[in-house]
């Protein structure tokens, strides 16, 4: 079957790529009804939306962010009001990076990894990478788990130092050094210092410290209902999530009341 749609691919000329996680999606809708915007769903909630600013890989405000908020399907919002809930009570706040992606969102990240001229963030975002490989390593995706609305990127926020918690990298950052297994063992939450996957060189690591920060967030996580991705420490999407064969295609703003 896959080497069929290889051929069918190069047939029609069009560049094939998969999702970032085991769920097809087959259907998009513009139908916003289901969804809440998470300042109002989870007020404690610090946000900072990368993709509506120009600190992000690709260097600019991304299509269909129309507004610095983060939007979330109803069921995925509740659930991550009670991970607020429990990291309040450790002394943290929820930091959001992105929630739900439009489409066009995920079309403008293909575009710009199709561009190999582009590399004005690489220094920030992909230093150990050639851009050309970003497909083949499966940065970058044709469809995306965050156009289904149940997925969200986040940190914490140290309420006692006032700063975000120190997790060792930076948020995007394509590299093994993102991955919740480097240095470490998430399943047993225990620190091995093991860097042996990193492609820099002198190879980087993260401490012990740095480690456990990012368990602090996924043990939250995975808590109240949400599954880790393999590949970032950062990213989670509710389990039961409520439309994991529709992806949505209206903008990020405001909802209407």
């Amino acid at each position: 079957m896959a080497a069929i749609l290889a051929i069918i691919c190069g047939a029609f000329m069009i560049t094939c790529y998969g999702s970032e996680d085991d769920n097809p999606v087959v259907s998009p809708t513009d139908d916003s009804s289901q969804f809440v915007t998470l300042s109002e769903a989870v007020p404690d909630a610090i946000l900072e939306i990368r993709y509506y600013s120009t600190y992000n890989f690709v260097g600019q405000r991304i299509d269909g962010y129309e507004e610095p908020t983060a939007l979330l399907t109803k069921q995925a919002a509740a659930a991550l009001k009670d991970v607020s809930d429990d990291v309040m009570k450790q002394g943290y706040r929820l930091k959001i990076y992105d929630a739900y992606r439009p489409q066009k969102g995920v079309d403008h990240f293909v575009r710009w990894a199709q561009n190999l001229n582009d590399t004005k963030m690489k220094r920030y975002f992909y230093p150990d990478l050639d851009k050309s490989v970003l497909f083949e390593q499966e940065y970058i995706y044709e469809r995306s788990g965050h156009t289904r609305g149940s997925t969200v990127d986040l940190t914490l926020f140290d309420m006692a130092t006032e700063k975000e918690l120190d997790m060792g990298g930076t948020f995007d950052w394509f590299g093994p050094e993102s991955h919740p297994d480097f240095c470490g063992n998430p399943e047993t939450g225990k620190y091995t210092g093991d860097n042996s996957k990193s492609p820099a060189e002198p190879k980087r690591s993260i401490t012990a410290e740095q480690f456990e920060h990012r368990m602090i967030l996924r043990r939250a996580m995975l808590a109240h209902g949400f599954k880790p991705l393999d590949t970032e420490w950062w990213h989670f999407t509710l389990k039961d999530e409520p439309f994991p064969d529709t992806y949505f295609t209206f903008p990020v703003k405001q909802l209407s009341k």
